[in-house]
C-alpha cells in the first residue's frame, strides 16, 4: 500500500544534530510519504542556511525566514535586509519563526516586540504567510496580530501547545494551528489532546519541530533521543484518535491545509 502524503511544517533540519545524516534523514522522511520538508529560520544566520538546503536539495525542502524571539536582541537593520531579501525567494515560504517568548525572555520584551512587528511588516510587504512563536505572552502576542491580521495573508501558530481558550481565540483570528509530537506526550499533552478536536478541518497542519520533542509514545525509541521528519506519521495517529477520524482523512486534510497555506503548488513557476 502506497504511504499517505504528508507536510512537516515545521523541523529545525540545520541543527547540528542532523549534520553526520542530513541526506538520510530526508530519505527517511519521504519514505513515508513526508514529502515535503519546510525548514524553519530562527535567525539570520539559521535562515540563510535554511534557504541554502532547498538548493541542496533539488525538491520536497523549503524554507522559511525570520528571527525567533530568543535572539531579537541580535536582530539590526543589516539582518533584517537579509531576511528581506531571503523572502524574494520562490522556495522561502512563510515570515519566521517569529512571536514573542516571556517564558525566559532571552531577549528583553520591548526587543521582542519591536523584532516581531518589523517582521510582520515585512510579510505584508512581501505576501508571505507567518510562522508563529508564542510561550507566555499570548495576550500581548493576540493584540498585536490583531492589528495585522487584516493585512496578512495567512498565519499558523506553530507547535501549539496553550489552553483551549488561547486555540479558539487564535481560530478567531483566522490563524491554522500546529500541532506536534506534544500531543503524544502522557504528562504534558493532555490538554492539547482533549482541544485537538475543536480545530476545524481546514485550520489544521502537522509539524515534527525537530529534533525537539520526539513523541514519548514511539514504539521504538530512538537512541539519541532525536526527533525527525519520518515521525510525522505517527503524531498523526495520536492526532486523528483524539479528533475521531481516519488517519486518511487527517493526511488529506493536513496535506490540503498545508498547501494552500504556503502555495506549493507554485514552488518552481516561477524563477528563483
Amino acid at each position: 500500500m502506497q504511504p499517505l502524503n504528508w507536510v512537516d511544517i515545521g523541523i529545525n533540519l540545520t541543527n547540528r544534530r542532523y549534520d553526520k545524516d542530513r541526506q538520510q534523514v530526508v530519505q527517511d522522511a519521504f519514505a513515508v510519504g513526508v514529502n515535503q520538508l519546510i525548514v524553519t529560520g530562527t535567525n539570520v544566520s539559521e535562515s540563510q542556511r535554511a534557504f541554502e538546503l532547498t538548493r541542496e536539495f533539488t525538491s520536497g525542502v523549503l524554507a522559511t525566514a525570520g528571527c525567533h524571539p530568543h535572539d531579537a536582541k541580535s536582530l539590526d537593520h543589516e539582518g533584517l535586509a537579509i531576511i528581506e531579501a531571503l523572502l524574494q525567494q520562490n522556495k522561502v515560504v512563510a515570515v519566521g519563526e517569529c512571536g514573542l517568548d516571556f517564558n525566559r525572555n532571552f531577549s528583553p520584551p520591548e526587543q521582542q516586540i519591536k523584532a516581531f512587528r518589523q517582521q510582520l511588516e515585512l510579510a505584508v510587504a512581501t505576501g508571505k504567510p507567518v510562522f508563529l512563536h508564542e510561550r507566555d505572552a499570548f495576550d500581548t502576542q493576540y493584540e498585536i496580530l490583531k492589528d495585522y491580521m487584516p493585512q496578512l495573508k495567512n498565519a499558523v501558530a506553530h507547535c501549539f501547545t496553550g489552553t483551549r481558550e488561547h486555540m479558539e481565540k487564535y481560530l478567531e483570528l483566522g490563524l491554522f494551528i500546529g500541532i506536534t509530537g506534544w500531543i503524544c506526550d502522557e504528562r504534558r499533552g493532555q490538554d492539547l489532546y482533549q482541544s485537538v478536536r475543536y480545530i476545524p478541518d481546514d485550520r489544521l497542519m502537522l509539524e515534527t519541530d525537530g529534533p525537539y520533542l520526539t513523541p514519548r509514545d514511539l514504539p521504538k525509541k530512538p537512541r539519541d533521543g532525536r526527533n525527525e521528519p519520518r515521525y510525522l506519521p505517527h503524531i498523526a495517529e495520536t492526532v486523528a484518535k483524539a479528533r475521531g477520524q481516519t488517519l486518511a482523512h487527517v493526511s488529506q486534510m493536513s496535506f490540503t491545509n498545508s498547501d494552500q497555506f504556503f502555495q506549493l503548488n507554485n514552488i518552481g513557476k516561477s524563477a528563483q
